[in-house]
């Protein structure tokens, strides 16, 4: 749990946010009056120019049900929060001592109807259902209609797929999350009729599916709690299969950059990973790792950026650059010490940041303004660590996976125009993780 001081900075950083031109994987993330979006596990959906974005409320830090979010957009960057969904309704499966997670909905055509579809559950997952709703509006608030086994069997994490004639399918870890199946729905999106493809013994969950130029990619994690592992993508030219053997979407060793997929939005000719950084022991300060998804390989691959720009209409994005600092090249005291590996960035790092060990960096150009800076860091403990920037700001840092794993968390700071020295330390009685490089973004 962070203390009192961590919590007040993050407010801070999230008054910072709400005026964002740009996506920070990573970031406190605000609505349009400054509030800390919560829509976790994501369900996207389009509705003319305006984008949807329903999540699972957790600002109670709590598995339990709460509420079904809905934020609504026109740029994918600046969501204004609307009405709850969905909430609780007791003596059912989705009262406030159940589970609801993974709420995506769909519009259907035929009945001129919004359909949304949840993983159902008991508090101790016992149950393993889907849970179904429907409303006329986009957000609702949605009616719920029950929840259920599909065809029989298990049904945890789940997502959906509509195809380009209208058919729908469920996508679901299923038998204890041993087998993943797709299930094809009846015409009104209701309920499912038959499975139309099965990978045995895959142990998949968190699924999502992108169409393009009519091959399917199939993005999943597999199963591992909490904790995050190298989401897989799979691909095939029908939903039936044959699928392809798994390949990772990013460096495994990153553990997908420390997420897990909640959904995969179209973009043009390339698509956007929106996954969670599940915090389990504060789930309210989950954070949103979104980035582009490049399919010039041929499939998806996570294209990493720090600060990134969408432009819906033209279907494109943007990777900001920034000004490399070596952490080595700053100036040492304490017990701070230089540290080496292959995986660093010049092959050097510097860690015991922390019990007086700090490191400045010296002669960061600013420009005045706040700008971004990503912190490149490897923390191969099992807990996350805290830094110390100049001298008051508290940056978390989650374990890497390892302790030569690199990944980046972001600050928004307040640099002066010209030369600058930031100090990175921590509380005298932590460490915070090794710090390899930071990168100092125009971007405010």
């Amino acid at each position: 749990m962070f203390p009192h001081y961590v919590l007040s900075v993050l407010s801070a950083w999230a008054a910072l946010v709400s005026a964002e031109t740009v996506i920070i994987p990573g970031a406190p993330w605000t609505d349009t009056s400054g509030d800390i979006i919560q829509a976790h596990g994501a369900g996207i959906l389009k509705v003319g120019s305006t984008y949807y974005w329903f999540g699972e409320d957790k600002s109670a830090n709590s598995a339990l049900f709460s509420a079904v979010s809905c934020y609504s957009s026109s740029d994918l960057v600046n969501w204004s929060r609307q009405n709850n969904a969905l909430t609780p309704v007791s003596g059912t499966m989705i009262s406030n001592s159940n589970i609801i997670e993974r709420p995506k909905v769909m519009f259907n055509q035929k009945n001129q109807e919004y359909v949304m579809w949840f993983h159902s559950d008991t508090s101790n997952y016992g149950a393993a259902m889907v849970g179904m709703a429907t409303a006329k509006t986009p957000c609702g608030p949605y009616t719920y209609q029950g929840s259920w086994k599909p065809l029989g069997a298990d049904s945890r994490d789940m997502g959906l797929f509509v195809d380009t004639d209208e058919s729908a399918y469920l996508l679901y870890a299923s038998d204890n999350n041993q087998n993943f199946k797709i299930a094809r729905m009846d015409s009104n999106y209701y309920n499912v009729t038959a499975i139309v493809s099965q990978l045995n013994g895959s142990t998949l969950e968190a699924p999502g599916i992108v169409k393009r130029d009519n091959v399917y990619y199939l993005i999943a994690s597999h199963t591992s709690g909490w904790d995050p592992n190298p989401n897989k993508i799979f691909q095939s030219s029908s939903l039936s299969g044959p699928w392809s053997a798994q390949a990772d979407i990013a460096p495994a060793s990153t553990r997908t950059y420390f997420s897990q997929n909640a959904f995969d939005l179209p973009l043009g000719s390339n698509a956007i990973y929106m996954g969670d950084r599940w915090r389990p022991s504060l789930l309210g300060s989950s954070r949103y790792i979104w980035y582009p998804l490049d399919f010039s390989s041929g499939s998806p691959r996570i294209a990493h950026a720090d600060v990134w720009s969408v432009d819906v209409s033209a279907g494109t994005y943007t990777v900001a650059s920034g000004t490399t600092y070596e952490a080595e090249a700053g100036t040492i005291s304490g017990s701070a010490t230089i540290l080496s590996g292959s995986s660093f960035s010049g092959g050097q790092a510097v860690g015991y940041l922390g019990n007086g060990g700090s490191v400045t960096i010296n002669n960061v150009q600013g420009n005045g303004q706040a700008q971004w800076i990503a912190l490149y860091y490897a923390n191969g403990d099992s807990t996350w660590r805290n830094t110390t920037v100049r001298p008051s700001t508290i940056v978390d840092q989650p374990n890497t996976g390892g302790g030569n794993v690199i990944i980046s968390v972001p600050v928004k700071l307040t640099l002066n125009n010209g030369a600058n020295s930031l100090t990175f330390s921590a509380g005298q009685s932590s460490y915070a993780a090794d710090l390899d490089k930071i990168i100092v973004y125009q971007q405010g």
